[in-house]
């Protein structure tokens, strides 16, 4: 039988993409022209990406393979500073902090929970071709060991990286250009020069004016992951660092290790990319194929994981929905916004992290190590540290403008359609529970305040779930889309219907097949 989704890359992106489309009615196929593994590059995941992971019921398995408390030790010339992140967390919610989790491991989590839905992923076959008709579906040509297959499909999504082959035979232009800096990875064993080993189990963190330097005890090939941002290297080629480079960045930072094996080592030459739009018909561009820039501030994979929470369920959705072309095209229009403020955002801090020049040497080489005597009492005072993680974390994101947001009570205070729902305890028929446990199953959430009418029965079908929420007054009704975010407000359930009807979530056999416990 033909899929409805057939996903192209089997990176978080592809993988998170899958399980949301799957979660939501649609048949899916997935490959990846890669045969193995390879090492990670990203590190991080972040509160509003594990938010939106909890439905597919896999953050459990992801708790399991991270740093769910991860600690930094920052060296600023002879000061260290010690920075757990949990005390930087946002209140209103268990996942209030950044996780420190190897995308390889993102990688097993999602394909394992792919595979106890009957998706498995197929590696090997890599996409030859592309023959699109109008809007109503896609014949790709795939070229594997075992020879040539033709799949049709309803909608194909490139999750398939920088070199997007979807984007290219798309024919959607993407507008890149260089950084001058590079970043060097690497996994090495360590050993102590002075007696003294690194601390286990922490992220150590040094300033210089050539730049910064990462090392975590996060390693796959070894124990330790390096990670050094700084300027152009000068011109010719430049392969991956080997040891005496290594050791040379390390001598710098002052940790007093050296480099005692190197399992894995790379150089990466960067750009920043956006795609000049992520649809094209029956085609779809998600994570680094529509948007990449540098590692600064742990975005990629993070951002590449929200789109896959942001395209999935409007897949399955599209085709019973009454608006098709504006709940497809809204995904562009709602998530390309954020893309190019994260590369605003990643330039800033890439410019910080390794910039040659002058001004940003000095913040890392002098100002930073005069000012960490400060850096304790200012850490601990949350009104400065929490707008931060919000900013990194992609809590500021909101959707008010989009053609998905209603609003039947304007100028009333309070949550608006297109802000994140956020968490808060709340007490609904089974007594006091936090709103994203409410609401961490695929599909849509109505929520209704005391007095608010009762939906019709119509809407309650399996894709739908009603709370009443007994402590909120008023006569209000909110619908919580799929992806966490508010969709509609006002007080007339049949406004309501209208809008479900909009989006596609009043059909039954497009409902959520998999609910998994919190």
């Amino acid at each position: 039988m033909s899929p409805d989704v057939l996903v192209v890359g089997a990176g978080p992106t592809g993988l998170a993409l899958a399980l949301h489309a799957h979660a939501h009615g649609s048949r899916v196929r997935i490959v990846d022209r890669r045969t193995g593994p390879r090492p990670s590059r990203a590190l991080v995941v972040h509160p509003r990406t594990l938010e939106q992971l909890r439905p597919l019921g896999v953050v459990d398995a992801l708790r399991r393979r991270s740093l769910e408390h991860p600690e930094a030790l920052v060296h600023l010339g002879s000061r260290t500073v010690r920075v757990r992140l949990d005390d930087l967390g946002i209140d209103g919610g268990p996942a209030s902090h950044p996780w420190m989790v190897r995308q390889q491991d993102v990688e097993d989590v999602l394909a394992e929970a792919l595979g106890r839905r009957g998706v498995p992923v197929e590696r090997g076959p890599a996409l030859a071709g592309l023959d699109v008709t109008g809007r109503d579906g896609a014949c790709a040509l795939l070229r594997g060991p075992g020879g040539e297959e033709r799949v049709e499909a309803r909608w194909v999504a490139g999750c398939d990286g920088v070199g997007s082959t979807v984007r290219t035979l798309a024919g959607i232009p993407v507008v890149s250009r260089p950084y001058r800096q590079e970043v060097l990875l690497a996994d090495v064993d360590l050993a102590a020069e002075h007696g003294t080993d690194l601390e286990p189990g922490v992220a150590h963190v040094a300033a210089g004016r050539g730049g910064l330097l990462f090392v975590f005890a996060l390693g796959e090939r070894a124990s330790w992951r390096v990670l050094a941002t700084r300027g152009p290297s000068g011109p010719g080629p430049h392969g991956p660092p080997d040891r005496a480079e290594l050791q040379q960045l390390l001598d710098a930072s002052g940790l007093g290790v050296r480099v005692a094996r190197v399992a894995w080592s790379d150089r990466l030459l960067l750009a920043r990319r956006l795609a000049e739009c992520y649809r094209r018909g029956p085609l779809f561009l998600a994570g680094d194929a529509a948007h990449s820039h540098s590692p600064a501030a742990a975005q990629g994979m993070n951002l590449g994981l929200q789109d896959a929470a942001a395209l999935g369920w409007r897949l399955a959705h599209a085709d019973s929905a009454r608006q098709p072309e504006v709940l497809l095209d809204s995904y562009s229009d709602e998530r390309r916004p954020v893309a190019r403020a994260s590369i605003t955002l990643t330039d800033l801090v890439f410019w910080a992290e390794s910039s040659p020049a002058t001004v940003a040497g000095l913040l890392r080489g002098v100002v930073a190590p005069l000012a960490a005597p400060l850096a304790p009492a200012l850490l601990r005072r949350r009104t400065l540290t929490a707008p931060v993680l919000r900013l990194l974390a992609g809590l500021w994101v909101h959707h008010r403008h989009s053609a998905l947001s209603r609003d039947d009570l304007p100028g009333h205070r309070g949550l608006r359609p297109g802000d994140r729902l956020p968490d808060a305890v709340v007490v609904a028929d089974r007594g006091p529970v936090r709103l994203h446990d409410l609401t961490a199953r695929p599909g849509t959430h109505v929520l209704l305040a005391r007095n608010a009418r009762d939906v019709p029965s119509a809407a309650v079908g399996p894709g739908v779930a009603v709370h009443r929420l007994r402590d909120r007054p008023g006569t209000t009704i909110d619908a919580v889309r799929p992806d966490g975010y508010l969709g509609y407000r006002g007080t007339d359930p049949a406004r309501l219907c209208g809008w479900l009807g909009d989006i596609g979530a009043l059909d039954p056999e497009r409902a959520p097949t998999h609910r998994h416990p919190v």
